[in-house]
């Protein structure tokens, strides 16, 4: 059995996030009048990152502040963000009061590159105002690393020209840190200030010292807004850190016992680009808020207003959307955490849980709906006292059956959504996991992998995918080895054993055998030669192929040890991919 792993190491400022789970980020400000070109000219990277226009178009402040003009001030109402956000089901809101072009979307007095000196607008107090009217938390993206404006703020260009210490620090002093005094002395609560250091501190020309002055003028100020670990330090080497920021549009991929968060775009651009087309779908977006939540991380998601307020349709449509399946699922993620399973143990989607009303609720987020109308739920030592659909208001029952550490549930032909559909398991209190299992797939049967094996004192050579994944992942064999495997057998009889493998050696000298419930199948090794792996591409790879062992007999259900032995000759490796039990 493995402990419970809620997020246990998250600290009271930012119990609050854990819970929200869901977010919004706003990228808006004089880039996104250019709309990723400037003087006809598209921005110059291929990232097309519209906001970055300045620097890589190399554009001259003066001309800079001409977008100015293309702003349709009489419509643009940033009131209409906030309602779409909590359209969206999000919980906070982001927005860049300052990005690394230096210009504040406030009236600043410690600077005269701000909305302030050039029109009567003040974005973040239409913005503060708007979160507290329609209770959404506000939190304030500022650069606090990049500055291009400010003669001694960080241009990359530094890295040709350099700057002094003493410099750096004269526009640290003289803009950030009233800058940022300023927005956390005006405009009321704000829950959070993410920062956008995507490096650590020591990397840069930024100090220790001055993040440490910027993180303790908060703490001053205002003693429960978070801080992100863009600000330059991370959560190792600063406990006092609220919440982790993953890379731009990266996903989580294990589950942490902290606050963490991926940053992620509908499109590609974070500020506006109007080339812009590549666009996620709803589903996509949903599977990645759900994934995240899966593993104790939040999702924040960004929208990139044009200058005249107007929020991108396929963005809009698809927050939308999100915010419907979240009317009747968000109890499946509100307040949720991650479940004590592996990552990856379902083919059929995520998991998560929480307790509630003196009970304990895992929530199983299907992605795949089987078509055989069966549910299969491994690694749970505990028996459900009811199973319904979370889109079912009459919480009308399903059936299922519960035999040690497998479930088996009916579901209805047709899933409630077409999106995610999710079943709740309703639990006196939290069941126990047991760890190290391959679960039972869609399908039937069992996927043994090199990444789901359970042999202890392992010494082995993992290859990556290669070639496009023409060449899979697998395990180099150069000498005899013995791989584990656990599963759970539900249904008692034979099972055909195959092993996926490439073999380009002897195959007189090499064998297979195969060890599980007191019974063993051998088998040589056979040469798999070679493949094509693109036509007309001169791309000759090794074949993997599967071979078929045996069959071995399971007269009762239960837990199984199954036990891979590899004998490569003295010529080749094997190249191990997997086995196959069904």
């Amino acid at each position: 059995m493995i402990p419970a792993k809620a997020q246990e190491n998250t600290n009271e400022r930012a119990r609050w996030f854990t819970d929200a789970r869901f977010g919004m980020f706003i990228h808006w400000g004089l880039y996104s009048a250019a709309e990723g070109y400037w003087k006809g000219e598209k921005l110059r990277h291929n990232n097309d990152y519209a906001e970055w226009i300045f620097y890589r178009n190399q554009i001259e402040r003066e001309e800079y502040l001409g977008l100015l003009d293309r702003f349709d001030w009489e419509v643009i109402d940033p009131e209409e963000w906030v309602i779409l956000a909590k359209e969206a089901g999000m919980k906070y809101v982001t927005i860049t009061a300052k990005h690394h072009d230096g210009f504040g979307l406030w009236n600043s007095r410690a600077s005269d590159y701000d909305l302030g000196n050039y029109t009567s607008r003040d974005i973040i107090k239409e913005m503060a105002t708007a979160c507290k009217k329609h209770g959404l938390k506000l939190g304030l993206y500022y650069s606090h690393w990049v500055d291009w404006e400010h003669p001694y703020g960080w241009s990359h260009e530094r890295e040709i020209h350099g700057i002094t210490p003493e410099e750096y620090d004269q526009y640290w002093q003289e803009k950030v840190i009233p800058q940022v005094r300023e927005l956390l002395t005006n405009y009321g609560d704000i829950s959070l200030m993410w920062f956008d250091m995507w490096i650590n501190h020591s990397e840069t020309v930024v100090t220790r010292a001055q993040l440490l002055q910027l993180k303790n003028m908060i703490r001053e100020l205002q003693p429960g807004c978070l801080v992100n670990s863009r600000l330059g330090l991370s959560m190792e080497e600063d406990p006092d850190i609220d919440f982790k920021t993953l890379g731009d549009n990266q996903l989580g991929n294990k589950k942490e016992d902290f606050p963490w968060q991926s940053p992620a775009t509908v499109a590609h651009s974070w500020g506006f680009h109007s080339s812009d087309t590549q666009w996620k779908s709803t589903s996509t977006l949903l599977k990645s808020l759900i994934g995240n939540a899966s593993l104790n991380g939040n999702f924040m998601l960004n929208i990139g207003p044009r200058a005249n307020g107007e929020v991108p349709y396929e963005i809009r449509q698809r927050l939308l959307e999100m915010g419907e399946w979240l009317k009747v699922n968000g109890e499946a993620i509100y307040g949720t955490q991650a479940f004590d399973v592996e990552t990856n143990l379902h083919d059929w989607g995520k998991m998560t849980c929480k307790g509630q009303n003196g009970k304990f609720n895992l929530y199983l987020h299907v992605y795949n709906w089987p078509i055989s109308q069966k549910l299969f739920l491994t690694g749970i030592n505990g028996t459900p006292n009811k199973a319904y659909l979370l889109a079912d208001k009459e919480k009308s029952p399903l059936s299922f059956n519960h035999n040690s550490v497998f479930t088996e549930i009916e579901l209805p032909y047709d899933q409630p959504d077409p999106y995610v559909s999710v079943i709740v398991l309703e639990y006196d209190q939290r069941p126990e996991a047991v760890a190290g299992l391959v679960a039972k797939t869609s399908d039937g049967g069992y996927a043994l992998r090199p990444d789901n094996q359970v042999t202890e004192n392992k010494n082995q050579q993992l290859i990556a995918a290669s070639k496009y994944g023409t060449v899979p992942a697998h395990l180099n064999v150069i000498k005899e080895q013995t791989l584990k495997w656990k599963i759970f057998i539900d249904k008692p009889g034979d099972k055909k054993i195959d092993v996926s493998y490439s073999f380009q050696g002897n195959p007189n000298d090499a064998a297979f055998t195969i060890r599980s419930n007191n019974q063993e199948i051998t088998s040589k090794i056979q040469a798999t030669g070679l493949t094509v792996g693109e036509p007309n591409e001169d791309w000759h790879i090794q074949r993997f192929k599967a071979l078929h062992l045996g069959d071995i007999s399971f007269s009762q259900p239960g837990l199984y040890e199954i036990e891979l032995r590899i004998t490569p000759s003295m010529s080749a490796p094997v190249k191990f991919q997997w086995l196959w039990i069904k």
